[in-house]
């Protein structure tokens, strides 16, 4: 099954590289697709021959969504309207990519989000994210809404960085580490996020679920297992998100799980600790 990969120059897009062979990927950038433009995606979505459209496109930067709303929604909502149109339209299945900060107004919340959890952002790249997830819905019946938390892979994001390679560099360089202790969330090694996207894709699933790696855990903890199977021996000092202030509320528990995936019989990604260890050993820091 063919693929067009709509940011395939993002950290997941890179995955799709890695995963699926050459002659059935289309990759897609900024240069040959612009979401927020329905005539550039109508073109390019008609010209393709992939069956399946793939949508990576987004604007992540959480604080960036608070002072530009306008282009937090023309991308992640109304860019998403114009993919799924158009996918629709020439009869092509189209998978989008939410968020775990789709969540968060549950203040007291302590058990793992479900795909059927009535949705509440704290944010307006959640509330974003959340209109395109219901505008995708409303545009094309094949679609798959792909909910994932804390990405972390060796392909890196616009920042440069992924989480753990910031903290061990930061330890490596005997900077002081602070890393936050209040915020609960589900880590997501992109490559497993991805294998579990494709055999969603074959199985034919549609509707939204949720993809992370099991189990979760808070940032310190997430920091501190970083350095503890990399084999670097650093103090980090676990402190409240009031210690880093932000433009965008961030929820103080997001973990999410999933109800779906044995239905489409696909397989749950692994504990957390296991992708962090294949992480760490892709990257070259651990030995096999």
């Amino acid at each position: 099954m063919k693929l067009a990969v709509i940011g395939s120059a993002g950290q997941v897009g890179q995955e799709f590289s890695k995963l699926v062979d050459a002659d059935q990927l289309v990759l897609l950038t900024r240069d040959q697709i612009e979401i927020a433009d329905p005539a550039s995606v109508e073109a390019c979505v008609a010209k393709t021959d992939a069956e399946v459209i793939v949508n990576l496109a987004a604007f992540h930067d959480v604080n960036g969504c608070e002072d530009d709303a306008h282009k937090a929604f023309q991308v992640n909502a109304l860019g998403a309207f114009y993919v799924a149109q158009s996918a629709a339209k020439h009869g092509r299945k189209v998978v989008f990519f939410s968020s775990d900060y789709v969540f968060g107004q549950e203040t007291s919340r302590d058990t793992p989000y479900l795909e059927q959890d009535q949705v509440g952002p704290l944010s307006v790249y959640g509330a974003s994210k959340v209109a395109g997830e219901q505008l995708v819905a409303i545009a094309a019946t094949d679609h798959l809404v792909i909910r994932a938390s804390s990405l972390f892979g060796v392909a890196t994001s616009k920042k440069g960085w992924t989480f753990p390679e910031m903290i061990m560099q930061r330890a490596q360089s005997g900077q002081p580490l602070k890393v936050v202790n209040d915020q609960y969330m589900s880590p997501t090694y992109t490559n497993d996020l991805v294998a579990t996207v494709l055999s969603l894709i074959k199985a034919n699933a549609t509707g939204t679920v949720h993809v992370s790696n099991a189990e979760g855990c808070t940032w310190y903890e997430f920091a501190r297992e970083t350095l503890k199977l990399a084999g670097i021996d650093y103090d980090i000092e676990p402190v409240g998100s009031d210690v880093f202030p932000s433009k965008a509320s961030r929820p103080s528990y997001s973990r999410l799980d999933s109800q779906r995936l044995a239905g489409f019989d696909v397989p749950a990604p692994r504990h957390w600790r296991e992708g962090l260890q294949a992480y760490l050993v892709e990257k070259g820091v651990m030995k096999n």
